[in-house]
């Protein structure tokens, strides 16, 4: 018998464990809740609720394969070998299958498992799936790690241009075990579960995912280049919260791309290349989880901007956290994170860097509230992006590249048809008003709304001056002692 662990991987298709251990033979699954260990990463309760309803829906999927989907509890990471251990020894499992997953802690905890399992004479399996390139394969002429996003994508090119990584097939289904699947759990204490309308956004499970790649690929993708940064237009995949879930693998997302643009991925449709360099972004992240291990233990990939004299502003704070900041494309981004569990693309970087910059508070606040509220929050992107928008990252933005939000509104949302959705009472103001109410005067004030907290000429001479007394930048280095994953 073997056993499939799922963890952000909840699918049957194209899933490399699981059509391992069922080539091997008769298989059952298992999924661990680990609440107190969610809790210490930040795990939003909308992103857990979506893993319930996707367990769900993957159990069904399971069921008409024969295999059962059992359940168990390891409320922290340390008690998974031995949970998993007396269930492998409760089914006479003879190996463990897993997909690789990445971040300090998340190796730790499959490196203490499988030295529990292979002492009990348990095999353990861990197979390459969330990622075209195994992590280490895709280095630089002198062996390491890239830090640039394209000098770490020409190579990738390279790599498909010979081989695309081919889909996995779907097991067949199995003759019956006669172990009956465990149930579900709605939701796991410490995380409430949203409301109807946020869950209504995110169906669960691999029809709805495979629905929405088929949308995309047939009817938007053309689009992607230039409608991706409108944020009142659907010119997204809306596929980022079922990617960090494992509903659908990159490897999926990847042929259907292709098929789109006429087997093609460097040249062709610009809006199919420019998704698949998304897909490429998305890799990078994780390679650099695992070539600079610091960056998950809460540390900037830049060791010389940690002496950066960030600001502690808590009311500033809450009013950028609580949507209320008086520069409207910051605060209608923000409710719209609050409302739906995710925000738009365009908008993660503008009010990362009015956080970091104009406001001059340190990025971890704004990694870890992100990750608090995000359905789609994943370890290596969520603070990729925040430490390449606070210029403490790799491949970050120059310290001087500063987004001015009242120009991004203008340029991106220039009707202000995103910012009057997500701030009714800005809807009588015409196009020109509403990137900038702080401007109007007495009767033309709008009552209610805030004036801005800052002053973002001053708050940006501001930033330029920390950044530049910070000390001459040096190559990243070893993380420091003791560090926790943030």
């Amino acid at each position: 018998m073997h056993l499939i662990w799922f963890r952000t991987d909840l699918r049957t298709h194209d899933n490399s464990a699981l059509a391992a251990a069922a080539e091997r033979g008769p298989t059952v699954a298992v999924f661990l809740l680990s609440p107190a260990q969610w809790a210490e990463h930040d795990d939003a309760p909308s992103k857990v609720d979506f893993w319930l309803r996707n367990l769900e829906a993957l159990k069904a999927e399971l069921a008409s394969l024969n295999i059962p989907l059992l359940i168990r509890t390891a409320d922290h990471w340390a008690q998974a070998p031995q949970v998993l251990l007396e269930l492998c020894r409760e089914h006479s499992i003879e190996a463990v299958h897993v997909n690789e997953e990445y971040g300090v802690n998340e190796t730790r905890r499959d490196a203490a498992v499988e030295a529990v399992l292979q002492a009990a004479g348990i095999g353990f399996h861990s197979h390459l799936d969330q990622l075209f390139f195994t992590p280490g394969s895709v280095l630089t002429k002198t062996g390491n790690y890239f830090q640039v996003f394209s000098q770490f994508r020409k190579v990738c090119y390279q790599r498909l241009y010979h081989s695309i990584p081919p889909l996995v097939s779907r097991p067949r289904a199995q003759k019956p075990l006669g172990i009956k699947a465990d149930q579900v759990p709605t939701a796991v204490n410490g995380f409430a579960t949203p409301g109807e309308a946020l869950q209504a956004l995110w169906p669960a499970g691999e029809e709805e995912v495979s629905r929405r790649l088929e949308w995309f690929t047939d009817d938007s993708i053309h689009d992607y280049q230039v409608q991706r940064d409108l944020p009142a237009k659907p010119g997204t995949s809306q596929l980022s919260a079922y990617l960090a879930a494992g509903v659908v693998s990159p490897r999926q997302c990847l042929h259907a791309a292709l098929r789109s643009n006429n087997g093609e991925f460097e040249t062709g449709s610009v809006g199919a290349v420019t998704w698949i360099n998304e897909l490429l972004w998305r890799e990078f992240y994780k390679h650099i989880l695992v070539g600079y291990p610091h960056v998950s233990m809460g540390r900037a990939f830049r060791p010389e901007t940690e002496a950066l004299a960030w600001r502690q502003a808590p009311k500033e704070l809450a009013a950028w956290q609580e949507g209320r900041t008086g520069l409207p494309i910051i605060d209608a981004a923000m409710r719209q994170l609050l409302a739906t569990g995710w925000m738009h693309n365009r908008l993660r970087m503008v009010v990362a860097m009015f956080l970091t910059k104009n406001l001059l508070i340190d990025w971890h606040e704004g990694e870890r509230f992100f990750m608090r509220h995000l359905i789609d929050g994943d370890l290596a992107a969520n603070n990729g992006g925040w430490q390449w928008s606070s210029s403490t990252g790799t491949d970050s933005a120059p310290y001087f590249r500063i987004f001015n939000p009242l120009s991004q509104s203008e340029r991106f949302d220039e009707h202000g048809v995103f910012i009057k959705h997500w701030l009714p009472e800005l809807a009588s103001l015409n196009k020109k008003e509403v990137h900038n109410p702080g401007a109007l005067d007495g009767l033309f004030a709008v009552e209610g709304y805030p004036k801005p907290i800052v002053d973002l000429r001053k708050s940006r001479d501001r930033a330029l001056t920390a950044f530049k007394k910070l000390p001459v930048r040096q190559p990243a280095g070893t993380p420091r002692k003791e560090l926790v994953h943030d």
